[in-house]
């Protein structure tokens, strides 16, 4: 059978991609060193998830590779040589703080890390699909100049503007906005994707996403919103909210929602393709609702305070039109809803006590 490689393996969206493959029957080759760890401390560690991949999956191959060394992932496509029908790219340094922190490591990560892997596929197996698990930072804070509407928990999009019904579209220019460090590094990763599908005909798709979330996800306060939040109502710890009265607007899609999108368009691929992916007008919530919310799930009141300086490029407002994604792949649908996923969250934090 085909040879899936999945990058970032461990997190969130690599573990649910892992899993989605190889109920096809495909040997899944994973690709995780950890990394998150080293970016956000021990409780972000990806080791316990790796390591649920080995004992479930008898036919996952592990490599603690890291992708910005083009010499170690080389050696992971020669090994597989000739059974790789598919790359699923999701390893990434995710946050904008820590970025900031370490913008070479950032930009190596992100950028040479993605060119590695395309220029190793195009090498190796260039009829193979290459989807990217881009993010909705490459727009900037272009967002944030969209009119809005201040309600009593949450900023809404003036319902004159042209996303307010469904949501922000592929249209939005990337250019003249601030992007965070991070969101530069994701640029040039992304457009890249988009380059060697273009250019060199293979085929691509970069997913924009909004706020990826499940319970898969190893949060941490630098990454992964919703994940983090419960963890805080599960346990007492204090949360922090950063700017805008806590009335800042997510959408937030399942993990298992996003990789059975990553499975259609590997039943059809298209080159260069660019999807804006989230949890649209279906999954959304202010960071006041969210509290609320995991305040009902988790049977307990939050101890959480407020910090009025915002993120460096952080969004007011979010929600992703996945029209475009819904057109070309009209068979995906989605299949949680906003309290669903927390409901998941919550089970799979009781579950990994």
């Amino acid at each position: 059978m085909a040879a899936v490689v999945v990058t970032g393996s461990g997190g969130l969206v690599g573990a649910e991609t892992v899993r989605r493959f190889a109920r096809e029957g495909h040997t899944v080759v994973g690709v995780d060193n950890d990394m998150r760890a080293y970016f956000f401390g021990a409780e972000a560690s990806t080791r316990w998830s790796v390591a649920r991949l080995q004992e479930e999956l008898p036919r996952y191959r592990h490599h603690a590779a890291d992708i910005s060394d083009f010499t170690a992932m080389e050696a992971v496509y020669r090994e597989h040589a000739g059974d790789i029908a598919l790359i699923v790219h999701t390893a990434a340094q995710p946050s904008h703080d820590w970025a900031a922190r370490e913008p070479l490591t950032d930009f190596r990560v992100n950028a040479q890390g993605t060119l590695n892997l395309l220029e190793l596929t195009r090498q190796h197996c260039p009829d193979a699909p290459f989807i990217f698990t881009s993010t909705n930072k490459v727009y900037g804070d272009r967002p944030n100049e969209l009119p809005l509407v201040e309600g009593e928990l949450r900023y809404e999009l003036d319902p004159a503007q042209p996303f307010a019904q469904h949501g922000i579209d592929e249209s939005l220019s990337i250019d003249q906005s601030k992007h965070s460090v991070f969101g530069a590094s994701k640029v040039a990763a992304d457009v890249m994707v988009q380059e060697y599908g273009r250019y060199f005909g293979m085929k691509t798709a970069c997913f924009r996403g909004g706020c990826l979330t499940g319970p898969g996800h190893s949060g941490a306060e630098l990454h992964g919103f919703l994940s983090y939040l419960m963890k805080c109502a599960m346990t007492g710890t204090r949360y922090t909210i950063f700017g805008y009265k806590g009335k800042q607007v997510r959408d937030n899609i399942h993990s298992r929602d996003l990789v059975e999108a990553f499975w259609h368009f590997f039943k059809a691929p298209r080159s260069g393709a660019v999807y804006n992916i989230g949890g649209s007008r279906h999954s959304n919530c202010s960071m006041l609702e969210a509290i609320a919310l995991c305040e009902e799930i988790a049977g307990r009141k939050m101890d959480y305070g407020y910090d009025s300086q915002n993120r460096s490029g952080d969004h007011i407002w979010w929600i992703s039109d996945v029209r475009r994604f819904q057109q070309d792949y009209p068979g995906w649908r989605y299949e949680f809803s906003l309290r669903a996923l927390m409901e998941e969250i919550y089970r799979g934090f009781e579950g990994r006590a």
